[in-house]
């Protein structure tokens, strides 16, 4: 019923307002819709009755709008006493009365083109479905597109070509492209395969380049790996001939447990006065033998 509806409705002016709205699922889920016959003509009582209101109303919402509801074409078997309201006049009834409180009547008349002495606006208010009109201009439009897809043809870069035995389409002219190729100068020829040849170079120095970067950054970490390492070397063996000479320092100077209390500033700088000198003395080559050791192990000899 609703598809039905909205072919029945789809011109109608009122219907553009409803439609989008929650109006317009009212319109569709009423329940009269499930007994009423489509070729029908009803009683003011029987659809008063189905819209929960007196006849004496829905007769006050006939009268203004009486050209909007009655088309010339339809002759309902009516009186000036009985009216019989038809399906296509009942559904514009319901929408006047789903309309009523937000418009009014006035508002109504305007929707509908309405004036104020009941003439209908020049433009009738179609329910069904009509015939369109095409532009005059149409033909020219057609003869412009026309003449610019046989300049297209022309061309020879398009064809056209059957998809199916119902179907043609506009497809681009391979033979077209081949035939220029061929044709194409020596020239021409020539340069593309001297671009094609650089080409190929640029991705083959592009991948060397790549290479280089690589093996530099891996260089790069082994050096510092290797620095990181060698500082390490030289501050153990540092380390070591501090203590070396800490020790000597005390054996030759045989400090006991009295001087160690009362240390003078005296015995300090005599102290690392010798560690210094030791450290001259011996730091070069612990240092080179430790670090050959290093290298050795590690097979980074320089």
């Amino acid at each position: 019923m609703k598809q039905r509806i909205q072919a029945v409705l789809i011109h109608d002016p009122l219907f553009t307002v409803v439609r989008d709205t929650p109006k317009e699922e009212v319109l569709y889920s009423d329940s009269y819709l499930a007994e009423i016959i489509e070729k029908k003509f009803y009683s003011i009582a029987e659809v008063a009755e189905w819209f929960g209101i007196s006849d004496a109303k829905l007769r006050y919402y006939i009268k203004p709008f009486k050209e909007y509801i009655f088309l010339d074409q339809e002759v309902p078997p009516s009186t000036q006493a009985v009216i019989r309201l038809s399906f296509l006049a009942i559904l514009k009834l319901r929408m006047i009365m789903l309309l009523k409180d937000e418009y009014r009547v006035k508002g109504l008349k305007e929707l509908l083109g309405i004036d104020d002495v009941g003439r209908v606006n020049p433009r009738p208010h179609f329910s069904e479905e009509t015939a369109v009109t095409v532009p005059d201009h149409l033909g020219e439009k057609v003869d412009i597109l026309s003449n610019v897809l046989n300049q297209m043809l022309q061309t020879g870069l398009f064809e056209f070509k059957k998809k199916d035995d119902s179907e043609t389409q506009i497809v681009v002219n391979e033979d077209f492209f081949k035939q220029r190729l061929v044709a194409l100068p020596n020239d021409s020829n020539e340069q593309i395969e001297e671009i094609k040849a650089q080409t190929e170079k640029l991705i083959k120095d592009n991948e060397v380049l790549k290479d280089q970067i690589q093996d530099i950054t891996t260089h790069k970490v082994k050096d510092i790996a290797v620095k990181l390492r060698e500082r390490h070397i030289e501050n153990v063996v540092v380390s070591e001939l501090r203590a070396e000479a800490l020790s000597q320092f005390e054996s030759q100077n045989k400090i006991g447990l009295f001087k160690k209390l009362f240390y003078s500033s005296e015995i300090e700088k005599e102290k690392e006065h010798f560690i210094s000198n030791y450290l001259k003395e011996h730091l070069y080559d612990r240092l080179e033998l430790e670090l050959a050791d290093y290298y050795q192990a590690n097979q980074l000899l320089k």
